[in-house]
């Protein structure tokens, strides 16, 4: 394999990393604090929003 078929797969397999990175497929972890602060505040939205 030549040097410059080197280069410029190398290059292809870094810009596709970044792509990956800036496109994640999975959801944003939030953490165990947050996810109960939030199930609270949508509890308590959910029984004030009845009355």
């Amino acid at each position: 394999m030549n040097r410059q078929k080197k280069l410029q797969q190398l290059f292809k397999a870094k810009a596709q990393k970044a792509n990956a990175k800036l496109a994640p497929k999975k959801p944003k972890y939030i953490c165990k604090a947050d996810r109960l602060k939030a199930a609270a505040e949508a509890a308590e939205a959910a029984v004030s929003s009845p009355e």
